[in-house]
């Protein structure tokens, strides 16, 4: 387990004892407070008390052991990609999905104000998201664990030069001075986070469409992918990800992480399962819920 600049570790106190002494509201997070998660955390569940957690491991493992309900954890982004390894920490975590949620991503620069801001410090996806406009403003790009544990970061730093890239209010948050919001290199900027408990949903919901999401293996033969997928393709069901992946440093065995629309008990979806089960070496079923956004 990681630690926190001390500006950072306060907050964290704070809120971990708020969310230990109330399990059922806890929502455990990666990151510093203020960060992106911190935020998803608290749109996805106004009621929630958010946990900071140093990894997405720390995060995951709050769950698995009890300390809290449920943790929510990135996984795709718009403009940079994948963001976690929900491919490898899912599966073997042995938690569902519950939930997803959609964060519209926008940063801030932010200093102590010593002087122009000519570096600025922030996790990789924040400095790719913003790459662009780093690089038009002359300013170098300085990787750290976590955009909210940048502007902590900066805050305990008397260098100068130095700023971090963060959610806006994490200015307020550690005392620095914001100077440019809004900031990505595109409108569309805009990252999925599902949200993890011990137990999958007892009853789904029926007020919207449902997602389902699985990892499976293939078998090593020809068209082996191909004829896996034909289930979903002749029974219409809407296949809206599918992501391929290595597991355990073998070239041989491919993975995938997929997401349809649908979910188990509906006879179209149960037929495409009940295929890929058959052309398939494993399958792994993550979790049903309701869709955040609606797939096409």
């Amino acid at each position: 387990m990681g630690s926190y600049s001390a500006s950072a570790q306060h907050l964290v106190d704070e809120m971990t004892a708020a969310a230990l002494a109330d399990p059922a509201r806890g929502l455990a997070f990666q990151g510093a407070p203020g960060a992106n998660s911190d935020l998803a955390a608290r749109e996805y569940d106004a009621n929630a008390l958010p946990l900071p957690c140093y990894s997405f491991e720390d995060a995951i493992d709050a769950v698995r052991e009890g300390r809290v309900a449920r943790a929510i954890i990135p996984i795709e982004n718009s403009l940079h990609g994948r963001v976690a390894d929900i491919h490898f920490l899912l599966p073997e975590s042995g938690l569902s999905i519950v939930g997803e949620h959609f964060l519209r991503i926008r940063y801030g620069l932010m200093s102590r104000g010593l002087g122009p801001v000519t570096r600025a410090m922030s996790h990789e996806q924040a400095l790719g998201q913003c790459r662009k406009w780093l690089r038009a403003h002359g300013i170098a790009p300085v990787a750290h664990s976590d955009t909210a544990g940048a502007a902590a970061w900066v805050a305990d730093s008397d260098e100068v030069g130095l700023g971090a890239l963060a959610p806006p209010h994490a200015a307020e948050l550690y005392g620095l001075t914001l100077h440019e919001s809004g900031l990505s290199d595109a409108d569309h900027n805009m990252t999925r986070f599902v949200v993890l408990a011990r137990e999958p949903l007892a009853d789904l919901p029926g007020d919207g469409p449902l997602m389902t999401t699985f990892v499976f293996e293939v078998k090593n033969i020809p068209a082996a992918l191909y004829k896996a997928l034909g289930g979903f393709a002749t029974n219409g069901v809407n296949m809206t990800k599918l992501e391929s992946y290595q597991d355990g440093g073998s070239f041989a065995a491919t993975k995938f992480y997929a997401d349809i629309v649908g979910a188990p008990g509906d006879e179209r979806v149960d037929r495409a399962l009940e295929e890929l089960a058959f052309q398939t070496k494993a399958l792994t079923m993550l979790g049903t819920y309701r869709q955040a956004r609606v797939r096409g």
